[in-house]
């Protein structure tokens, strides 16, 4: 989610300053090395004020895990595809969704919960749950469009392990991307990703994608 949808949704007190603060500076250099004094200077507030809002970093990156969640589900909740009549048009939306807004800032186009759960899943359970929450709450977005896609096909699969792989793909794309320090690789496994989709419910994409 691009740093401006986020700054714009965000009042301006200490509180939500220190959250904005903490999803631009984790995305961009990773949880261990995004100090408090740094997340202070960047959000304009003094050192009493972060501990006066958050007793420690870890506790800033589970709120900042929970505010990207909430931020990014009133995102898709206004994504033009949800518009769409046939659910496999909505899945496919999705990721089409998802590849509009990849662009040259890496930090900017990847996801905060990615970003914290990589570095932090053995040392902070709280960190980890929250950012398995968020994940899983995007693919609890899919779910009601897979079931339906299902349904109307007969088909015997599990819907919400298939919503899980779609934000495995997405995951393991970003991952790919900050290795190779550019988007072309996560382009390619959301391109991929698509006629897998598509391909699962019958669909032809062979005229609709390069």
């Amino acid at each position: 989610m691009a740093a401006e949808s986020l700054s714009s949704t965000i009042a301006a007190p200490g509180r939500q300053k220190l959250l904005a603060a903490a999803i631009t500076l984790i995305r961009r250099n990773g949880y261990a090395a995004t100090s408090v004094d740094e997340l202070c200077k960047a959000a304009g507030v003094t050192k009493g004020a972060f501990f006066h809002h958050f007793a420690s970093k870890e506790r800033l990156a589970v709120a900042a895990a929970t505010h990207f969640t909430d931020v990014a589900a009133v995102w898709f909740e206004q994504a033009p595809f949800l518009k769409l009549d046939d659910p496999v048009d909505r899945i496919l939306g999705y990721v089409d969704f998802r590849l509009e807004r990849i662009n040259d800032d890496l930090s900017q186009s990847t996801c905060l919960l990615g970003t914290l759960v990589q570095e932090a899943y053995g040392s902070s359970p709280d960190i980890r749950e929250a950012c398995f929450e968020g994940i899983s709450r995007q693919a609890g977005g899919l779910l009601p469009d897979i079931e339906a896609a299902i349904a109307e096909r007969g088909l015997r699969l599990d819907a919400n392990s298939l919503a899980m792989h779609t934000q495995a793909v997405l995951q393991g794309a970003f991952i790919l991307a900050k290795a190779a320090d550019g988007t072309q690789p996560a382009i390619d496994s959301l391109q991929h990703l698509k006629r897998y989709l598509a391909l699962l419910f019958g669909r032809n994409l062979e005229e609709e994608m390069p």
